[in-house]
């Protein structure tokens, strides 16, 4: 097809996403959107998130490991209150590091290949841990599998958003952190009861299975059409939507759409247009989303999860207590995807900030007010070396440490957990959006950091209850930040939300 008989299907697509709602515009794309073909689809996505059941299981890592580190025969091996502290911590900056570096990837390798170059490091960081013989070799790989989590947290929600169309886009754009979640569950499970026969290097060896998985698959999956069209490769960037949508659908139709958007953008970003409202709006408002959600605690609460309920000597084992935690934050996240597409994403971030508001409140107030020898926390012991003492009496009011956990990773799980990571894959516009998702990742990463880091000292100096308050506080900011801040963007095409943030006109967003 020659390029002057391509112009007037130009003009027809890129007017109907132009001025909805249009009941014309709108009935060919639900017609669209029902002729669709999306096993391909789901498969390229799970070839994609593979990467995050790998991150989830090394987010976790240090959570079953550390009490074992503590214990270690060897000394080169052991860690105590300093270098549990930075074990834990220095995934986070690993995984900065890794969004730093996406931010160039993502636009000079592309999407798929910047998620299937996150296997080097993350396999080599496995490696290191499962044989290290001194500190050196556990802190390096941890933040070698940091460094791939931070690749693959910027690049994997970006692949996924740029290959859906709107009618699954909010489902799948929740995968990614049901795959995270079912990696730490599958941690927390092997830590509990691979050691029964093995020591704890094999859940090492045990993370480089779905890497290996991930890398296969992804050798037979296509590069997201956008980005390809942003490279100037029309054929390719064709036969990739004819791949995902089906041959016998109108894809040509959404092709043509997103052909439109990407032409009318340049190929890079200068400094004159960061001014533009257009650009520097969905920055801001995905970055500040990142950045609100580590300050709501949630990375310290996974990382430190097992020691902390030690502290508070719940009734049941801290490994069971982790491994309850997990399925609910499955749960939850499950339920998101289910009704994200439904229910739209405004409504579930204003429910899991109230959530995590009431559990945080609660777990503070808790560890504040109740005595020490109702809660189990013992005079001048450190958060880490209390996972070493003999469970705490069996006081049914130590359930509520538990349950306001269970509910807080239920309430971020909902909301704040997935649709943070799906938003900023949506509202980033195209030419930006491979270094703006890579910074989004990097001040996510950095945050968690700094928390994970400070989280002991502060808890060890003045008691496990400021932190919980200060995330309190935190979530009732989420709160404004959502009604005051954050877009609607349910059931709207990328082209589509990109004309909003081009014209601020909201007729685009209802």
């Amino acid at each position: 097809m020659e390029r002057g008989d391509r112009e007037p299907l130009v003009r027809k697509s890129s007017s109907s996403y132009r001025t909805f709602p249009e009941s014309t515009a709108r009935r060919l794309d639900k017609e669209y959107l029902r002729s669709l073909h999306n096993k391909r689809l789901y498969l390229a996505v799970f070839a994609a998130v593979l990467g995050n059941f790998s991150f989830g299981f090394a987010l976790v890592y240090p959570s079953p490991v550390i009490p074992a580190l503590e214990a270690d025969p060897s000394p080169a091996l052991r860690l105590d209150q300093h270098t549990a502290s930075w074990f834990g911590s220095v995934f986070t900056l690993g995984a900065a590091a890794g969004g730093l570096s996406t931010m160039l990837l993502n636009d000079c390798l592309g999407r798929k290949l910047s998620i299937m170059f996150s296997a080097l490091p993350s396999a080599l960081g496995y490696a290191l841990l499962a044989g290290a013989q001194g500190l050196w070799m556990l802190l390096l790989g941890r933040v070698l599998t940091g460094y791939a989590g931070g690749v693959t947290s910027a690049s994997i929600p970006v692949y996924i958003s740029e290959i859906s169309h709107p009618g699954v886009r909010g489902m799948l754009g929740a995968c990614p952190q049901i795959m995270a979640v079912l990696g730490s569950l599958v941690l927390y499970a092997l830590g509990k009861y691979l050691w029964l026969v093995l020591d704890w290097r094999w859940l090492a060896v045990a993370g480089e299975v779905p890497v290996l998985a991930m890398i296969l698959l992804l050798c037979f999956m296509p590069n997201s059409p956008r980005f390809l069209l942003s490279q100037g490769k029309e054929e390719e960037a064709l036969g990739s939507l004819c791949w995902l949508r089906g041959e016998d659908t109108d894809y040509a139709r959404e092709y043509e759409q997103i052909k439109d958007s990407v032409r009318k953008q340049s190929r890079r970003v200068s400094c004159a247009e960061l001014k533009d409202p257009f650009l520097y709006k969905p920055i801001l408002i995905a970055g500040g989303m990142r950045f609100l959600q580590q300050l709501s605690g949630v990375t310290c609460i996974l990382v430190y999860l097992q020691p902390i309920f030690k502290k508070t000597s719940v009734i049941l084992k801290p490994e069971y207590d982790a491994a309850l935690v997990g399925l609910v934050r499955l749960s939850a996240v499950a339920i998101a995807a289910v009704s994200m597409d439904k229910a739209g994403r405004k409504i579930l971030l204003f429910v899991s900030a109230g959530v995590m508001l009431a559990s945080n409140l609660t777990m503070g107030l808790y560890t504040h007010f109740v005595p020490a020898s109702h809660n189990g926390t013992v005079a001048n012991t450190t958060l880490v070396s209390s996972a070493n003492l003999p469970a705490g009496p069996t006081n049914y009011i130590t359930l509520i440490p538990l349950l306001a956990t269970m509910f807080f990773i239920m309430g971020y799980a909902m909301g704040w957990g997935p649709i943070t990571w799906l938003l900023m894959s949506e509202i980033l516009p195209l030419k930006a959006r491979g270094v703006a998702s890579g910074l989004c990742v990097v001040v996510s990463w950095l945050t968690a950091f700094t928390l994970t880091q400070f989280f002991l000292p502060v808890v060890n100096a003045f008691g496990l209850e400021v932190p919980f308050l200060f995330f309190a506080v935190i979530s009732a900011g989420n709160i404004l930040f959502t009604g005051c801040c954050v877009p609607e963007t349910k059931g709207r095409s990328l082209e589509q939300i990109e004309a909003f943030f081009r014209t601020g006109r909201r007729s685009f967003l209802r």
